[in-house]
């Protein structure tokens, strides 16, 4: 609810505000479970929204449609009359929402590409050695080389393939592939296409500036992200909410320290976001939750327990709404302790024993003031919501989703070519290129035993012309011989037969 411009957001002994010159500089809800954090999370988001800053809740329950419709005021007037809120100056009213899913189920479906998600929050996704991160970022760095897309999990799939066939071309350049790794990666990713992945990454991608719009009253939109089904893959969930403040980071401009902040991010169930993040991971979240204030962003955590934050983080959180803890463990005494610990005192009252004895709807509050400084603790009641409480029906959720001006902007992937087509395209080419190759050489073959049977051929036939020859030449001499002899004879038989015929004149 606004009062004089600022974010009325409870009562107690004074009314606490969020001021809008600070509401970038973070906050925090928390709290043991049924204590408020989502009535909470909805007075903030329904004051942001009519302070004209749009909204992004993560809805994990699923009961935050209700923001759609105007509320029942019998079903808050208890809390509303002991807050001295009259139905006439609280009046129950509705806001402009709009739906959003991983899936396309309960919302205009968001998608993002695998370049964008990056190959370091994709390692941290499938759970990969580090080792198999090595292969990875290799993958992308290759794709982006090449100038290949990797639009979607069968681009990487693809890309990892390659990557293997070719280890050995890109080993110095690149760094060694290894068939064992690659073949991690693989079973991971079919791993990630089961859990939704294949519907997550994709086009068209979402377009940030889409939740940033205002209504035509210049009211804020408040974008509730519909992740009921997403929440039961907690590292998909939790990897998808850090590449959305690494997103915001990068695509928004500097703005500096602005009169309201330009958009506004609830986190629910924030541990998520920490449990198992390496190091390195955990770094770049905090100094982007130190950074994304001055590009105009609030980011609220909502979680159990002040500790589920890491503390370099929970130190950047000014604005803090303590709900009830129970300690019934010298553990949980702990926790309470410590919560307790992060706020200003109080002189008025203890506030570790006050946040033990918090009532449902009651919390601690303490938020920054015009100086940027916390203010002492404050034991208030939050304010109900305006809009009415719990989830909406399939079909109301259905009528809204396709009533929005932004129907059909989304809802179609699309499949242009990228890293797939482009690595089926070269397999295609090489394996051409292959045949072809072989084709050249099985012809040099053909030639070079035509050639040889040609030499055969013609060795054959002058060995057969010079046997020709030798026998003319041998016939030849032999006929002389012959002649010679005959010759001989004849000459001889000659003489005889003279001598034989001048015998016989003799004697006549």
């Amino acid at each position: 609810m606004l009062k004089d411009g600022k974010l009325l957001i409870g009562k107690g002994e004074t009314e606490t505000f969020i001021l809008p010159g600070m509401a970038n500089r973070h906050g925090l809800i928390s709290g043991a479970t049924g204590t408020g954090k989502t009535i909470t999370l909805k007075v903030m988001a329904e004051s942001f929204s009519d302070m004209g800053v749009p909204v992004f809740l993560a809805d994990v329950k699923g009961d935050l449609g209700g923001c759609v419709k105007a509320g029942d005021y019998a079903a808050v007037e208890k809390r509303a009359a002991a807050l001295g809120l009259s139905e006439e100056d609280f009046p129950m009213r509705s806001w402009p929402v709009r739906f959003w899913d991983v899936f396309g189920e309960g919302g205009h479906p968001v998608r993002t590409t695998v370049s964008d998600m990056g190959s370091t929050l994709l390692a941290r996704l499938l759970s990969l050695t580090e080792a198999q991160t090595g292969v990875l970022a290799i993958v992308f760095r290759l794709a982006d080389d090449k100038g290949w897309l990797l639009t979607d999990i069968k681009d990487l799939r693809a890309m990892v393939a390659y990557a293997a066939e070719h280890a050995s071309e890109i080993l110095n350049e690149y760094g060694n592939v290894t068939r064992q790794s690659a073949g991690a990666v693989q079973r991971a990713l079919l791993q990630l296409e089961d859990a939704g992945g294949d519907i997550f990454f994709g086009e068209p991608e979402i377009d940030i500036r889409d939740w940033m719009k205002t209504d035509e009253s210049g009211r804020g939109y408040i974008n509730i992200f519909h992740c009921a089904k997403l929440f039961r893959s907690p590292l998909l969930y939790s990897t998808f909410m850090l590449w959305l403040l690494a997103e915001l980071f990068e695509e928004l401009p500097e703005e500096g320290d602005l009169d309201k902040p330009k958009l506004v991010f609830f986190f629910d169930e924030a541990h998520l976001l920490f449990n198992g993040a390496p190091k390195a991971l955990r770094d770049n979240i905090e100094q982007v939750v130190k950074l994304i204030r001055s590009k105009g962003v609030g980011v609220y955590f909502i979680t159990q327990q002040p500790s589920d934050v890491p503390d370099p983080i929970l130190a950047q959180l000014g604005n803090r709404v303590q709900h009830a803890l129970r300690a019934y463990t010298p553990s949980e005494l702990k926790a309470v302790r410590a919560a307790a610990q992060t706020f200003r005192a109080n002189p008025a009252f203890d506030t570790e024993e006050a946040i033990m004895n918090l009532g449902t709807g009651e919390a601690v509050v303490s938020f920054l003031d015009e100086k940027g400084r916390p203010t002492v603790a404050e034991r208030v009641t939050i304010l109900p919501p305006q809009s009415a409480m719990g989830t909406i029906d399939d079909e109301r959720r259905k009528a809204e989703i396709e009533a929005d001006d932004l129907y059909g902007k989304y809802e179609t992937p699309v499949d242009d070519e990228s890293a797939y087509e482009k690595a089926k395209a070269e397999k295609l080419e090489e394996e051409r290129a292959k045949e072809e190759a072989k084709e050249a050489i099985e012809e040099q073959k053909a030639r070079e035993k035509e050639e040889k049977e040609r030499a055969k051929e013609a060795a054959k036939a002058e060995k057969e012309k010079a046997k020709k020859k030798s026998r003319r030449k041998k016939t030849s001499s032999l006929g002389k011989v012959a002649n010679s002899t005959m010759t001989s004879i004849g000459r001889e038989l000659g003489r005889t037969i003279f001598r034989g015929i001048l015998n016989i004149l003799k004697k006549r």
